[in-house]
């Protein structure tokens, strides 16, 4: 697993990067209850140019198009060896693992539940 936090480029640094990327896992959602779609790491790419109202119908926009992208990869590994192909600076977001806590079944139906 590499670090969070960490951050790398083609040839080890940041100024000769272009692009600036992070990568992470997504949380689940909060509406659901399974573990779908949090098993794949994302790479997302940072703005690069900030975002502008349009003054005649309010809609906010920008020129960057890189952040429509979003790539997906089964491991962390490759979205680095990814991203060090193309010369991609990237931040990497440590992934929060889900700990449930072990219960019986009894404790569904308990009078007085704790926690």
């Amino acid at each position: 697993m590499v670090a969070a936090n960490r951050i790398y480029c083609a040839d080890g640094s940041l100024s000769g990067a272009e692009m600036e990327a992070r990568i992470f896992r997504p949380p689940r959602s909060v509406m659901q209850a399974g573990q779908a779609n949090t098993r794949r790491w994302l790479l997302e790419f940072e703005p690069r140019a900030g975002r502008e109202i349009d003054s005649l119908m309010g809609w906010t926009s920008s020129a960057d198009t890189d952040q429509q992208v979003t790539l997906s990869f089964d491991t962390c590994e490759e979205a680095v060896a990814y991203a060090a192909r193309h010369g991609i600076a990237v931040t990497i977001e440590a992934a929060h693992e889900r700990r449930p806590r072990p219960r019986s079944y009894a404790e569904n139906f308990r009078y007085v539940k704790v926690g």
